[in-house]
């Protein structure tokens, strides 16, 4: 029963995304980012301000997987100061990569993504955002402790 939720979650994500968007601006980041394992293409757009997300979009193609994370993980980060992004970046990546439900950070609908821990060729489509943004940010000196 929770799996037909969790689904369906990923499903309205896939079909409805949040924050499908290019922004511009002087301030705005972007990394445009290939998951190299299956080709699913994105680019992430970050505008950042006082080290919080103001606001974060992307625009791309890919599997259902790859896309609801995209949406999911452009919601969980809005409004965040960049610290608590970098805790949960790190939830998430435990989620995936060995199951483990994170305890200190709230990963909102990204949590129905659990499920791909069991599927190890897909992690990277979890993950393919994640890490677009862990490029931004390490290609932006000033944030080091991403």
């Amino acid at each position: 029963m929770l799996d037909d939720l969790y689904r369906k979650v990923i499903m309205d994500h896939y079909k409805y995304k949040r924050n499908f968007e290019e922004i511009e601006g002087e301030n705005i980041l972007k990394v445009h980012y290939k998951n190299p394992t299956c080709g699913d293409v994105m680019t992430l757009f970050l505008d950042l301000e006082d080290d919080r997300v103001r606001k974060a979009t992307f625009l791309g193609e890919g599997c259902s997987i790859s896309m609801a994370s995209a949406s999911m993980m452009t919601e969980l980060i809005k409004n965040k100061p960049l610290i608590e992004v970098a805790s949960l970046r790190q939830g998430f990546e435990d989620l995936i990569r060995h199951g483990e439900e994170p305890d200190k950070v709230d990963l909102g609908d990204s949590l129905s993504l659990q499920g791909v821990h069991r599927l190890k060729a897909r992690h990277n489509c979890a993950l393919m955002t994640w890490q677009a943004l862990d490029k931004i940010l390490k290609d932006t000196k000033e944030y080091t402790f991403f």
